[in-house]
């Protein structure tokens, strides 16, 4: 197996480590090679945030925090980056405002969670009360959701949430942080073994793509670095998107925006958000923060996971993907509608030589309904049993346009054709949604599992199209737009 070196900053001084395999997670480095055994490892799968470091790259001339789970991070990714663990958060004059404010406030219960939740405070200290911005117990209950506390001690650690800002200031020396992670670009690279392959410009990445068919794309690894903690898969080669410049935009045109595959998932939803403001609830609980810092969009739809929920709410929206290659010196393209990428249990139509490069939005229209539920067991970080996203366009109370897109009830995310063909041309009322629901219902053959039954969510699938319905007619929103309470 090759391997290359990894370069990073840590305490503003950089780190070089030789030889590192391409699928060592971030974890592993930092417990077993670096001996921070502050950062914990609890579940191995990203769940729990026992594992969270905080990483900042440099964006538009100043630092961009991100709390992320190091236990599926590929070691790799951080090249380049600058890197805080709970070991680093201490100075001269004590404790760090989030480690004092969980010590007044006693946040700490067994222990085990504190490092986490600590790093997720030090991430929330430096994105807003660095900035002058109050952190309101709805921020500390969204943006710690990926962090869990076995011994129920959430409101402790949700008080020293608020009162971080009532310590003196903590300041980190950007400039000394920005003009270290500036040396590294212009630091010499070691020659390139074909571990790891992370190409900064988006020919290259291609190039790169048709000359090793057989490497494992990788973007946030939220879901491959599973494959390497959980199932113990080994990959001679990994190629990551995440570094070319182009796929890290997001573009904005008339009639659609253009979400590149690199863009985090964190970034992508707000995108979304901005256009469709009644999806923010939907936003928050996809996964826990540090999930969506990590994880991209594109990765989760070229994922291809039956019960992820971003698929579904793109399917309603009429979205596509662009897919790219090197062809005969030049880039190729192309374009999908997203509900026919997929062919099969985890299989798609993505060729060898490809790359999932963007994903096209359509921009709402006058006269749309639009709405997307997820049904799971715990409100916070947790998987849908049944997720579904109904667009519909009304012109003189009859249904003009319909789509639907579910997850969970089938072995890809699937378009509800049926039922959608039902509601063309009908009146909106609830005669016409009786018989969609009942449409609904029978247009899958979704199974049981240990998150629901199959009857359960045959039977919910029809009663989110009743609770749509009851929304468009001025009914209540049975939506708990700041979750459950504290």
């Amino acid at each position: 197996m090759h391997t290359r070196p990894i370069r990073f900053l840590r305490r503003g001084e950089p780190v070089s480590l030789p030889n590192v395999p391409p699928t060592r997670m971030l974890l592993e480095l930092l417990r077993e090679d670096l001996g921070a055994t502050g950062t914990k490892e609890g579940c191995g799968e990203g769940d729990c945030g026992a594992c969270t470091v905080v990483l900042a790259e440099e964006v538009g001339g100043r630092l961009k925090y991100s709390a992320i789970n190091s236990c599926i991070r590929p070691a790799h990714s951080i090249d380049g980056l600058a890197l805080w663990t709970v070991e680093d958060l201490a100075g001269p004059s004590g404790l760090h405002p989030a480690q004092q404010a969980m010590v007044d406030c006693h946040g700490s219960q067994c222990g085990f969670c504190t490092p986490g939740f600590v790093m997720s405070l030090f991430g929330m200290y430096q994105n807003h009360v660095q900035r002058g911005r109050t952190v309101t117990r709805e921020l500390a209950q969204e943006e710690l959701s990926g962090n869990l506390c076995r011994c129920t001690g959430y409101r402790p650690i949700l008080d020293a949430a608020q009162t971080m800002n009532a310590y003196p200031r903590a300041v980190v020396d950007e400039a000394t942080v920005l003009a270290g992670l500036r040396a590294l670009r212009k630091a010499p690279q070691a020659a390139d073994a074909g571990a790891y392959l992370r190409p900064d410009k988006l020919a290259d990445l291609l190039r790169a793509r048709s000359q090793h068919p057989k490497a494992q794309l990788v973007a946030g690894c939220t879901d491959a670095g599973l494959w390497i903690t959980k199932q113990h898969r080994q990959f001679d080669q990994l190629l990551d998107v995440t570094r070319a410049a182009e796929l890290r935009r997001i573009e904005t045109y008339p009639h659609h925006i253009a979400i590149g595959a690199a863009v985090s998932l964190t970034e992508a939803y707000a995108a979304l958000v901005h256009e469709r403001p009644q999806i923010a609830a939907f936003a928050r609980r996809f996964a826990g923060l540090p999930v969506r810092n990590a994880g991209t969009l594109g990765g989760n739809v070229a994922n291809g996971s039956p019960i992820g929920d971003s698929m579904p709410l793109l399917i309603a929206l009429g979205a596509s993907v662009v897919l790219m290659h090197w062809n005969k010196g030049r880039i190729a393209h192309r374009e999908l509608r997203l509900e026919d990428l997929y062919v099969g249990y985890r299989q798609n139509r993505i060729a060898a030589d490809e790359v999932l490069a963007w994903i096209k939005v359509p921009r709402p229209v006058a006269g749309e309904l639009m709405r997307v539920y997820k049904v799971s067991k715990r409100w916070d970080d947790d998987i849908s049993a049944v997720c579904l996203a109904l667009r519909l366009r009304i012109e003189d109370g009859v249904v003009r346009e319909a789509s639907l897109g579910a997850g969970g009830v089938a072995a890809i995310p699937a378009r509800a054709v049926r039922t959608e063909a039902l509601l063309l041309g009908r009146p909106w009322n609830q005669s016409t949604v009786n018989a969609a629901m009942d449409c609904l219902r029978t247009e899958f053959q979704p199974i049981s599992d240990m998150r629901a039954s199959a009857d359960y969510r045959r039977h919910v699938l029809g009663s989110l199209l009743q609770r749509f319905w009851l929304e468009s007619q001025g009914g209540a929103s049975v939506e708990l737009e700041s979750g459950p309470p504290a």
